[in-house]
């Protein structure tokens, strides 16, 4: 509203005068390949905020840099190669300001006004400068407080009574996914093999612009059991005046295990459905500026054979220190909070990404002496990231404790009261039982290029050995006897790029340790990659569109382990190899329309 009034009458006479005002010194500058951009940040009376934490994003949704407001207010991100950026604003008390496709041009400075609200804030680009001018001058700042101070009178006249939203306005900004896949398992989770059916969904709509509502899907046929599977999830989130509110998320999955020899069964010949049910509540608090805690619980009920309830809380608290980096903090118990995994809650897109994920993550559910077991972990981490130009450091510790642990085991059978099928391939799921382990990592990021990314990690954590070679019985308390938890060094390298011409993003990453042993999949809570055992390479292609076409598709190919590195190898007694892995090698691929 304030851009049609007072746009067509003051803006334009400003922008001219002050470039008229700054031609001489723009002509005699040497050229600059990079631009920069500045802005002041705002209250709606015009008051000057200091501490707002201003976050910079490249075109891939990528964070760049980071910057905290002064004593007036002011910001300037400098040196940016010429490209599109995001700015998210954030400060206690305001709703959070974004603003998508700001131009950074050569040799100029694009300057930004950010207004802050209890109720909606914004960020308009006033001007576009040579490098070398001030960031405001006092005529600008007049101008810049009294549209503040009109801009709430003239949103009032615009408002409605709620029950005259016409059903654009109710359904606001309505997005979708599906996605149809196939292959061996799904890829890339540190908790394991875990089930993907085989078609997925997503659809995440506004309500009144204030209220975020997602159901996602994930259903198949697996051939191995003749009967249908599935999940779906409901999520819910409302802003608050001080950001986004809580999230109330709902998950149901029902999963009919393959029946095989000597498994257990429901009686009457057929193998128990595993069925769960999730409720998981997450919020956010920041009690001062640069502070962000997001914290939570998820009640979880699954019954297999037995009935198990259990409560999971979480938390991470995340300080930043403004352009020098982060110190972060967090502790889970129970399962894994696959909620922490989103990293752009805002973003519809990546919010459906996120609650597929959290699909084909099912309870990593056992058998022991004839009863369910879920495994569960506790877990305690702290990570500390420096940000130095275009490399970030970070320093990471963790200690986990594991109740339950399963492990993948292909073999001769044991026990059949120790063993449960497996959904997507013809092994077992195997109760190891309990282990400690802590660990240490150092990752060192470095942006080569605008769309090549290379990390180089190393550390020292838990593994699981295995001191015999050959075993005497077929008792399975021999096999868990002969496991037994060690340290050891690792090296991680990883590169993610963008192709310039195809668009195809390609992330492939290889961890050198010593395979002799099996690395446990831990869950990270504070970094912000997920390390996997051996050479793991993800291709996402996305696919040219005609007109005709609403949204856009993208081929995707996820090649798990190719070097079947990271397995336990023993002889059973007659002679026959029995194997335990985590990470098994795996291939999958397929097709996601995004709309």
């Amino acid at each position: 509203m304030l851009r049609a009034i007072a746009g067509p009458a003051v803006l334009p006479v400003m922008a001219v005068a002050l470039f008229v005002a700054e031609a001489p010194s723009f002509a005699s500058s040497p050229l600059k390949l990079t631009g920069s951009l500045a802005g002041a940040v705002r209250s709606a009376g015009g008051t000057p905020q200091m501490g707002a934490l201003v976050l910079l994003y490249n075109k891939q949704e990528r964070l760049v840099s980071r910057r905290l407001s002064d004593e007036h207010g002011q910001f300037e991100f400098k040196d940016l190669l010429p490209d599109l950026y995001t700015i998210r604003v954030t400060l206690a008390s305001f709703v959070p300001a974004v603003r998508k496709n700001i131009s950074v041009q050569p040799g100029m400075q694009s300057v930004l006004a950010i207004n802050l609200a209890s109720v909606l804030s914004s960020i308009e680009i006033i001007s576009l400068v040579p490098l070398g001018s001030p960031l405001m001058s006092d005529d600008w700042r007049l101008v810049l407080r009294s549209a503040s101070a009109t801009r709430p009178v003239l949103r009032a006249l615009e408002q409605r009574k709620s029950g005259d939203a016409s059903p654009e306005e109710f359904w606001a900004d309505t997005r979708g996914l599906f996605r149809v896949s196939s292959g061996e398992v799904t890829p890339f989770t540190p908790l394991g093999t875990q089930p993907d059916l085989g078609t997925a969904f997503a659809v995440a709509t506004s309500l009144f612009g204030k209220n975020q509502l997602q159901f996602a899907g994930n259903l198949g046929y697996a051939t191995a059991v003749g009967l249908p599977s599935a999940g779906f999830r409901t999520s819910f989130s409302r802003m608050a005046e001080s950001g986004s509110g809580p999230q109330v998320k709902v998950t149901v999955q029902q999963i009919n295990l393959p029946v095989r020899a000597g498994a257990p069964t429901s009686g009457q010949g057929d193998m128990p459905a595993l069925r769960s049910m999730s409720a998981t509540l997450i919020d956010r608090a920041s009690p001062w500026d640069g502070l962000r805690i997001d914290y939570g619980t998820s009640f979880a009920s699954v019954s297999f054979t037995d009935r198990l309830n259990y409560l999971s809380p979480f938390v991470r608290a995340s300080y930043e220190m403004g352009s020098r980096g982060a110190l972060i903090f967090g502790y889970s118990a129970g399962a894994p909070p696959i909620e922490l995994l989103a990293d752009s809650p805002e973003d519809p897109e990546a919010g459906m990404q996120h609650d597929l994920v959290a699909l084909s993550v099912l309870p990593r559910a056992s058998m022991r002496d004839g009863h369910a077991r879920v495994q569960r972990a506790e877990n305690l981490e702290a990570t500390c990231e420096l940000t130095l130009g275009t490399r970030r450091l970070a320093l990471s510790a963790y200690q986990e404790d594991v109740k339950d642990a399963v492990l993948t085991l292909s073999g001769e059978l044991f026990d059949s009261r120790n063993l449960l099928p497996e959904l997507t391939s013809n092994n077992y799921s195997f109760n190891i039982g309990n282990y400690r382990r802590s660990g240490y990592a150092i990752t060192f990021a470095e942006t080569l290029t605008e769309r090549t990314t290379l990390t180089v990690a190393t550390g020292r954590g838990g593994v699981l050995r295995t001191e015999a070679r050959q075993m005497e019985s077929f008792e399975v308390q021999e096999l868990r006897q002969h496991i037994r938890p060690a340290q050891q060094s690792w090296v991680m390298l990883r590169v993610t790029s963008t192709l310039p011409l195809t668009g195809t993003h390609v992330a492939a990453g290889y961890l050198w340790t010593d395979y002799r042993s099996l690395t446990p999949g831990h869950f990270y809570l504070t970094r912000r990659f997920q390390p996997d055992a051996g050479l793991n390479v993800r291709v996402r292609q996305p696919i040219p569109r005609g007109p005709w076409l609403p949204g856009r598709l993208e081929v995707t190919a996820e090649l798990r382990n190719l070097l079947a590195q990271g397995y336990l190898c023993l002889a059973a007694p007659n002679g026959r190899p029995v194997v335990l892995t985590h990470s098994p090698r795996a291939v999958r691929g397929g097709v996601s329309f995004i709309f």
